[in-house]
Formats: C-alpha cells, sequence, structure tokens
C-alpha cells in the first residue's frame, strides 16, 4: 500500500485509517469519467503526491495501452498483457475456467456475482466482483453482493470490487455524470469492506447484508483501537488483517469525489 503525508494520516483515527489505507485503484480512463490518457496520467501522478497518496491504489490501464504508463506507477491491467505485469484483471464466466496465474503475477477474475469463486481456491488466483455500473439494474442487491463475498470468505479466496463504489456510504446516486443520468440505490465503500471484513472474521451473511444496507453515518464508530456499528465490532488489527490478506481494494474512476465525501463526513 502507498504510503502519504504524516499530517494527513495523523488526523484520522487508527481503525479508519486500517479500512481505507490504499483502497481505491484509479480507473480514470474507464467510464463515466473516460479520461484521455494524458489526463488520467496526471491525475495519477498528483494523487501519488497528494494529501490522500495513503489511500491511493494502483493505476487502472487495458492492456493494450500498457506501454504508455509511466514505468514507475503501480499498475493493474485489464486484459492479457503482451508481456510481464504483477497485477492483472480478466473477465470470465466460470470459476472452474480460471488457470493459475504465472508465478508473481497477481490475477483477478471478474466473475457472475451468483457464480461461486469455490474453485479458486489454493489457485493463487483472486475473485473479481462487479458492483454496479452506468445504469440502475448494473447494481446487485445486498443479498447477491453479501453471498459473494461470504463464499470468498468461505473459501479463503481474496477479491477486489469494480464500479458504482464512488461513495463511503449506501445512498441514491445519479449513475453517470450526465445530468439526465438515471439515479441508483449505490453501494457504499465503507459498507462494503467493512461487511467483507465482518465475514473473514466469521460473521454472518445476515450481519454482513445488515451492514451493506446502513445508510446513516452515525450508526459507524471509528476510534483509534476499533470500529463499531450495530452489534459488531472490529479492532484495527482485524480490519488491517482484511485489507492485506482478503478485501484488496476497488476500482473507482474518481479519486476525488471518494476523498470529498469522506472529508464532508468528517471523517477525514
Amino acid at each position: 500500500m502507498l504510503a502519504g503525508p504524516e499530517e494527513e494520516i495523523s488526523l484520522m483515527t487508527g481503525s479508519l485509517r486500517a479500512l481505507l489505507a490504499g483502497l481505491v485503484d484509479y480507473a480514470g480512463l474507464f467510464p463515466p469519467a473516460s479520461l484521455e490518457m494524458p489526463a488520467a496520467l496526471r491525475n495519477y501522478a498528483a494523487y501519488r503526491t497528494g494529501p490522500h497518496a495513503w489511500a491511493l491504489g494502483r493505476f487502472v490501464v487495458p492492456a493494450a495501452r500498457f506501454d504508455e504508463v509511466d514505468a514507475a506507477f503501480p499498475c493493474s491491467v485489464i486484459g492479457r498483457p503482451a508481456r510481464m505485469v504483477d497485477s492483472c484483471e480478466l473477465k470470465v464466466d466460470r470459476a472452474s475456467d480460471v488457470p493459475a496465474p504465472p508465478p508473481g503475477v497477481v490475477a483477478y477474475y471478474e466473475l457472475p456475482i451468483a457464480e461461486d469463486p469455490a474453485p479458486l481456491a489454493g489457485t493463487g488466483a483472486r475473485a473479481k466482483v462487479r458492483t454496479g455500473g452506468l445504469t440502475p439494474d448494473a447494481f446487485p442487491t445486498s443479498d447477491l453482493l453479501a453471498r459473494f463475498i461470504a463464499r470468498c470468505a468461505h473459501a479463503r479466496v481474496p477479491f477486489k470490487a469494480t464500479a458504482g463504489l464512488h461513495h463511503p456510504l449506501r445512498g441514491e446516486h445519479r449513475c453517470t455524470y450526465a445530468q439526465d443520468s438515471p439515479k441508483a440505490l449505490m453501494h457504499g465503500f465503507v459498507n462494503v469492506f467493512l461487511a467483507a471484513a465482518l465475514l473473514w472474521c466469521g460473521g454472518s451473511e445476515k450481519d454482513a447484508i445488515a451492514t451493506l444496507e446502513e445508510e446513516r453515518p452515525v450508526a459507524f464508530r471509528f476510534d483509534e483501537d476499533s470500529v463499531a456499528w450495530h452489534a459488531q465490532r472490529l479492532t484495527t488489527d482485524e480490519l488491517r488483517a482484511s485489507r492485506e490478506q482478503f478485501a484488496i481494494s476497488f476500482g473507482s474512476c474518481s479519486f476525488d469525489e471518494p476523498m470529498e465525501d469522506l472529508q464532508q463526513l468528517g471523517w477525514l
């Protein structure tokens, strides 16, 4: 995970820092932002040295354009790259079709959300789940998302998420940046990664669903040593272990939007 300015980190509680560190893979090339490569590269370079650099993950890039990216940028490549990379993401229909990734490569396989990721266990492959999109029907229900994450947790298969997680908490937002865009009830990245941590630590699917559906900021109490919500409590060490071993990151076409929302909540 990328380090950042100590001044920014010192403003947060230990539990929130553990939950958010290195969480956001920047996918500015992809919809709905759909930036040109120069703009996306400038943004990522600025984020790496900005006040929220500690929350920044990898630069997400299509395989065909990987050679255009600064060699110093940690990347996650979408598709099969022509040369060796250390992180890639591929889409498959069935977990049973996934080959073991080459040595030294972290490979995420995007599966249909109803697909059981258990066949990935022990192969070194990781799962990827789509949590939204450009239309309301692209957002999975809380039941489906909780079931997918629970299956990953049970099989001890690490995962990442993609799409639709621009905001910390569940709520209704426009699907794109267009003024006439339809709205959808979107999952929040704090909800998703707390639910994942809960399941990783042995919590129930029912409690994970309740976590995914919580929209009130006051329901979550972050302090230095733990986070508490509903009848749940996880320690900072448990959050850190979940992030490092299981719930790895999410891809977002915006890095500013998640950070600005966290600031508006008073959490940054």
